[in-house]
C-alpha cells in the first residue's frame, strides 16, 4: 500500500491538471477535424484513447523529470519532498515505472493509423529532454509548449491522415498558451530557482512579467480566430470566444498577483477550465 502511495505521488495522478492540460489540445485537434455527421463510435473511441495516453505520457514524463532533477528538487522548499528526491523511490525502481507506462502508452497508439503513430514517435526525445531545457535556456516553457500541444496535430492526423494549415495554425497559438501558464507557474519557485541556477522565462521577464504575458495569450486569442474563419465557423463561434478571452486576459493577467504562490497556482489550475471553454467554443462552430 506504501509503494502505491508512493506511485501515486511520484506520478502526480492526484493532481489532474497535468495530464488535462496534455489532454485538452488532443480533444480540441479531434473535435475540430471530426465530421459529426458521421458515426460517433470513433470520436468517442479516440477521446478515450488520448485520455488514457495523456495520463499515461504525463505520469511517465514526471518520473522522468523528478530522474533528472533529483538534485535540484532537493535544494527547492515544493519540491523536496518527492518520492525520489527525498530517497523514497530508486531510481532503477523509478525507471522501470517510467519503461512501464510507455509501453503501456504504446499499445494505446496502435490503435490509430500509421501516420499518427510515426509522428507521435518522433515527438518522444521532445517529450523527455524537456527537463534538461531549463539548464540551458530561459525558454525551456516553449519547449514544454512544443510538446504539450503535439497532440492537437495527432488528433488531427488520426482522422485525415495528413496535415494541414488549420491544425498548424492552431498549434501554434497553444504553444504560446502553454508559454504564458507555465511562466506563472513558475513564479512560485523564482527564488530557489535563481539560487540555484535554473532558468526560465518567469526569471527572464520578472521585471515586466504581464506584459509578456498578454503578448503570448493574445496569439492564442488569433490563433482561435484565424481558426474560426478558416473553418467557415457561424457568428455563433466568435461571441463565444468572449469568454475564454475574458478567462485569460481579465482572471489570469489582470487579477493576478505574482507575489502570491497561492494565487500563482491557482490562475495556473484555471486553464483546465479554459480549456473546457475552448471544446465548448469548437463544438459551438462545428454544430450551430
Amino acid at each position: 500500500m506504501n509503494q502505491l502511495k508512493l506511485f501515486i505521488e511520484l506520478t502526480r495522478l492526484k493532481k489532474p491538471i497535468g495530464f488535462m492540460l496534455l489532454f485538452w489540445p488532443c480533444i480540441w485537434g479531434l473535435t475540430i477535424v471530426y465530421d459529426f455527421n458521421s458515426n460517433l463510435f470513433i470520436y468517442l473511441f479516440y477521446t478515450c484513447l488520448f485520455l488514457g495516453g495523456s495520463i499515461l505520457m504525463r505520469s511517465a514524463g514526471c518520473i522522468v523529470n523528478d530522474i533528472i532533477d533529483k538534485n535540484f528538487d532537493k535544494k527547492v522548499e515544493r519540491t523536496k519532498y518527492r518520492p525520489i528526491a527525498s530517497g523514497k523511490v530508486s531510481i532503477k525502481l523509478a525507471s522501470f515505472y517510467a519503461i512501464t507506462l510507455c509501453g503501456i502508452a504504446f499499445l494505446i497508439l496502435i490503435n490509430f493509423n500509421n501516420f499518427t503513430i510515426l509522428m507521435a514517435l518522433a515527438s518522444m526525445p521532445l517529450a523527455f529532454t524537456y527537463p534538461l531545457m531549463k539548464r540551458v535556456t530561459y525558454w525551456p516553457q516553449l519547449f514544454l509548449g512544443i510538446t504539450f500541444n503535439y497532440g492537437l496535430i495527432l488528433a488531427w492526423i488520426s482522422i485525415t491522415s495528413e496535415i494541414s494549415i488549420i491544425p498548424i495554425i492552431f498549434y501554434l497559438g497553444a504553444i504560446f498558451w502553454t508559454l504564458g501558464y507555465d511562466t506563472i507557474y513558475g513564479f512560485q519557485d523564482i527564488k530557489d530557482d535563481e539560487i540555484i541556477g535554473v532558468k526560465s522565462t518567469s526569471i527572464k521577464f520578472k521585471k515586466n512579467p504581464k506584459k509578456f504575458l498578454i503578448i503570448c495569450y493574445l496569439i492564442f486569442i488569433v490563433s482561435l480566430i484565424l481558426v474560426g474563419f478558416l473553418k467557415n465557423f457561424e457568428i455563433f463561434y466568435f461571441m463565444f470566444l468572449v469568454l475564454p478571452i475574458l478567462q485569460l486576459l481579465y482572471f489570469q493577467i489582470k487579477k493576478l498577483n505574482l507575489k502570491n504562490t497561492t494565487d500563482c497556482l491557482n490562475k495556473f489550475k484555471s486553464n483546465n477550465f479554459l480549456g473546457l471553454l475552448i471544446l465548448i467554443n469548437i463544438l459551438i462552430g462545428k454544430l450551430i
